[in-house]
């Protein structure tokens, strides 16, 4: 695939006053910066599965309200972001409330939080994120997490401009705050247009199920918004005959996991033995110390404390106050794969 890059970026709509129902109508015609990382298979939120049935209209059977508050604090967050960014940079910013589509792959959306002007006159764009103090290390030395990297790579070819800046606020003060830049790199640019490409013509417009390749417990998720909770009247569903060698690899593998966890415990109950003269020599204490030539070791055991309700107090709340109960009790649905195996009479 050869790219064009003498072109202009084909505008779709103004977004200023765009209802959500309209902005997800228009989200739908093709894929967009935020879904770049499903398409490869490298979203922490969602499956390309997730994504494909987003695309068709398909609505999941559950609601994901994933990371529900920390999408709505980003928006509310997000001039201001965008504020420090300009304070910090001294570069002048300004929004672009369209929406794009590149002209030679129009399945290809953009909608950028800001536009920045350049000291030389031209111009980049700005992606406004926010996050918690403990994600502050997926910013470190430089980094940018592979999920907003895509989504810049993909900003990047649809406006037809060659640099990409974010800016990530983790604290509540300018001093937690971090930027960072990537430019254009045509030859990763030209794979990710094809696997989009190949996912908006040969999944969405086909209307056939892209594979799942995510991490496990993103597919049994997505499997769960899919479907629903569990039904325990519906009837035992009989499984197409080559499920038998998905079950046979899960038994090697469950068999496997079982001699790591005994290793593993053998390992745990060996480090206990071996520190169990050292918390006899320290007592009550918390921390300890130990020189030996011209090293110093330092030790500590330290305590940690949880709160629990008692199971039987909840149990006489639950029968005689019910009403308490259910309004500080919830009920999560936890589903757990077991298989067995039996031979069957000749």
């Amino acid at each position: 695939m050869s790219l064009i890059t003498n072109y202009e970026p084909v505008v779709i709509t103004d977004t200023t006053n765009l209802s959500e129902a309209e902005w997800l109508e228009y989200r739908r015609k093709g894929i967009g910066g935020s879904d770049a990382a499903a398409v490869l298979g490298l979203s922490p939120f969602c499956t390309a599965r997730d994504l494909y049935y987003d695309k068709i209209g398909v609505k999941p059977a559950i609601k994901d309200e994933q990371n529900y508050i920390a999408k709505q604090v980003g928006k509310l967050l997000e001039p201001l972001v965008a504020e420090i960014f300009s304070m910090k940079t001294g570069l002048k910013i300004y929004r672009e409330p369209k929406l794009y589509s590149h002209p030679l792959y129009p399945f290809m959306l953009a909608n950028i939080d800001y536009i920045i002007v350049m000291p030389d006159g031209s111009l980049a764009i700005l992606e406004c994120k926010t996050t918690n103090f403990n994600n502050q290390d997926k910013w470190y030395n430089g980094a940018v997490p592979i999920n907003y990297e895509l989504q810049g790579r993909h900003y990047m070819p649809v406006r037809n401009l060659n640099t990409v800046f974010f800016a990530c606020l983790y604290g509540n003060n300018e001093k937690e705050f971090v930027y960072r830049r990537i430019d254009r790199d045509m030859d990763y640019e030209r794979d990710i247009i094809e696997q989009e490409r190949y996912f908006w013509e040969e999944h969405v417009q086909k209307k056939t199920e892209p594979p799942y390749t995510e991490n496990g417990n993103l597919v049994l998720e997505s499997i769960r918004r899919k479907y629903g909770n569990t039904d325990a009247s519906a009837p035992v569903v009989n499984l197409d005959g080559n499920m038998a060698e998905a079950i046979e690899k899960y038994f090697a593998l469950r068999d496997q996991k079982l001699d790591f966890d005994h290793k593993s415990k053998d390992i745990e109950n060996e480090m206990k033995r071996i520190y169990a003269p050292i918390l006899d020599m320290m007592g009550t204490s918390s921390k300890a110390v130990c020189q030996s030539g011209s090293s110093e070791y330092s030790v500590s055991y330290n305590p940690s404390y949880r709160e629990s309700i008692n199971k039987d107090a909840l149990e006489i709340l639950k029968v005689f106050n019910p009403e308490i109960y259910s309004q500080y009790v919830s009920t999560t649905e936890i589903r757990r794969f077991t298989a067995k195996k039996k031979e069957l009479a000749a």
